[in-house]
């Protein structure tokens, strides 16, 4: 038998395990997650300006991530497939080469929506890039990472802003 870990995803044998969820109570979950996308100043032009020459990238990556939100249990092998009730994504120019990506994801239910709000992130991150590939491959996506998560038996987290590179977010 494998030490306690504190891994919720693993049986007292180690096997990996969906978390059963039955016997909790429904409660309200909020989660909101960010993540930078790092380009060329001349990109950042083109994407503030709407003109790229696939259109309007922002407006792409927004749609991307609210759908990707609602997939997140067919991407992730143990995550619940959950139905959301809302999902958000929205951008802010840190400088001329730092876009950060915010998104959050609530529900009523009986887990968190951390990934969903991860993956929302993420996924409208990737799509900036390829969005934006064609004119500059040299982009990068930095830290990803939780900002909040509200609701559930751990409660209330809230990152510390001095941890993150773009401070609270939207």
């Amino acid at each position: 038998m494998p030490p306690e870990t504190g891994f919720t995803h693993f049986d007292d044998a180690g096997a990996a395990r969906m978390v059963d969820v039955s016997g909790k109570a429904a409660t309200y979950r909020y989660a909101r997650a960010a993540a930078i996308v790092r380009m060329e100043a001349t990109t950042g032009e083109l994407v503030r300006a709407g003109n790229a020459k696939k259109g309007d990238v922002l407006q792409v990556a927004r749609l991307a991530g609210i759908q990707a939100s609602k997939r997140t249990g067919e991407l992730i092998p143990l995550c619940h497939p959950l139905p959301l009730e809302g999902c958000d994504v929205s951008f802010v120019w840190l400088e001329e080469t730092r876009l950060e990506v915010s998104a959050a994801a609530w529900l009523v239910g009986k887990t968190g929506v951390e990934m969903e709000a991860l993956v929302a992130a993420t996924v409208a991150a990737l799509t900036v890039y390829d969005m934006c590939k064609s004119v500059d491959r040299g982009m990068s996506i930095e830290q990803a990472e939780l900002r909040e998560k509200r609701g559930g038996k751990s409660g209330h987290y809230l990152r510390d802003e001095s941890a993150t590179a773009g401070g609270d977010g939207p």
